[in-house]
């Protein structure tokens, strides 16, 4: 059924089919935060076989067209993904350390620019939660180092786990949404 909304816009709603897809999605990340050891290294794996496959898909690329002049970059570039990905998979709680590190890092960055922005638009109605954003982001970022290396073995699954866990409930939001506007247009 076609339905138009201001908020929406004209969607078919598909409502069933989206709560099902939600429901799974909150099922898995309730699995993820029970397996986050687990997630993380599926996940690094993963992430080095994508890179195996683009630096086999760019090796091949390279010889696909002749008189290229950009072959042998082409070339160099495809072999550094290929070492890239089988370091990735060779070691991959010593990768997930790496990544983890990364992104306390960047949480610690993020943080301090947030707190930067909330001093400068404290004037703004709602800038106390821009300085609230940054603090949690640099804690956030603080309890993973000190946790570190040990961190290393769970955060990227847990942090997949609470993401599949908020898509999934946004799907089973939205489509509650869908099924209420369906029943409107019904009537």
């Amino acid at each position: 059924m076609l339905v138009r909304n201001e908020m929406m816009g004209s969607i078919n709603i598909k409502w069933r089919w989206l709560l099902g897809v939600g429901i799974l999605f909150v099922f898995l990340g309730f699995i993820g935060l029970g397996a986050t050891f687990a997630l993380t290294i599926v996940s690094v794996v993963i992430f080095g076989g994508m890179l195996l496959v683009g630096g086999g898909y760019q090796f091949a690329d390279a010889f696909r067209y002749s008189g290229w002049k950009s072959r042998t970059s082409h070339i160099l570039i495809a072999i550094l993904y290929v070492i890239t990905g089988l370091i990735v998979v060779n070691d991959p709680m010593g990768i997930s350390s790496i990544f983890t590190m990364m992104i306390a890092g960047a949480l610690i960055a993020i943080g301090l620019v947030r707190i930067f922005m909330a001093f400068q638009m404290r004037q703004t109605k709602g800038w106390i939660w821009l300085l609230l954003g940054g603090i949690v982001a640099i804690v956030l970022g603080i309890m993973i180092v000190a946790e570190w290396p040990l961190s290393g073995l769970w955060v990227i699954g847990m942090f997949i786990a609470i993401e599949m866990l908020f898509a999934g409930w946004s799907m089973v939001m939205m489509a509650l949404t869908g099924r209420e506007l369906e029943k409107t247009t019904a009537e």
